[in-house]
């Protein structure tokens, strides 16, 4: 008969073990995407903009999600895995009806899209979230709504990463029966703030700002779900 204390040694040691697999599991269970999308438009663009949003909100927030950045497409059933999908661009993007109709399922069903302009995006992304929710319009967000001040505080709404038209950046969301199920950054490039530093160069503290706002939309998604 197997002593005592080796019995309980190892039902420690597989226990532990145990807790180990689970947190690991979890660590890559949560997963974010970027949108991969039909019309010829770059949504590849801003390559390393969340593998770095990742890595900020895992060390600064301790938010354990899977440090690899997946694609998912408009139409692929695979997008309800994902919490929170990220899409950017510069050109024209074209969703068919039967895309437009699982995007429309996957935010009525809790999830989030995050829409960056990375300049050129805007007169096409309004014109293809009309056929996902035709009975929508994108609305500008009031300073203090609760995406500006999650986790970070943003009393003057988005950080203006890059210049494009002299604008003031804006963020305007969809919102279905009280939830915001997607937010627009115009006027900003949120993404290239994300990006390497040695991509555009600009100053830490913007690209700090950047990050901490990525974190906000990332925080904000993951606690409406």
């Amino acid at each position: 008969m197997m002593p005592r204390s080796i019995f309980i040694f190892k039902v420690l040691l597989l226990l532990g073990f145990l807790s180990l697999a689970d947190r690991a599991f979890a660590q890559s269970s949560l997963k974010i995407a970027k949108l991969k999308y039909g019309g010829g438009g770059d949504w590849y663009a801003n390559k390393t903009s969340l593998p770095n949003l990742i890595k900020f909100c895992n060390t600064e927030l301790k938010m354990n999600i899977n440090p690899a950045e997946d694609v998912v497409e408009v139409g692929s059933p695979d997008i309800f895995t994902y919490p929170f999908v990220h899409m950017t661009g510069h050109g024209n993007v074209v969703f068919t009806d039967a895309e437009a109709q699982n995007l429309r399922n996957y935010l009525l069903s809790g999830g989030f899209l995050h829409v960056d302009d990375n300049y050129g995006l805007d007169q096409f992304i309004r014109r293809e979230m009309k056929k996902v929710f035709p009975e929508l319009s994108f609305v500008e967000l009031p300073y203090d709504h609760q995406i500006y001040r999650v986790k970070y505080i943003f009393p003057e709404g988005l950080p203006k990463v890059h210049e494009h038209d002299g604008k003031q950046p804006q963020g305007f969301g969809l919102i279905w029966q009280g939830r915001l199920v997607c937010y627009y950054s115009y006027e900003t490039d949120l993404g290239n703030g994300w990006e390497d530093q040695s991509v555009y160069n600009d100053p830490e503290e913007m690209r700090r700002k950047a990050l901490q706002m990525g974190a906000n939309l990332l925080s904000y998604a993951f606690m409406i779900q």
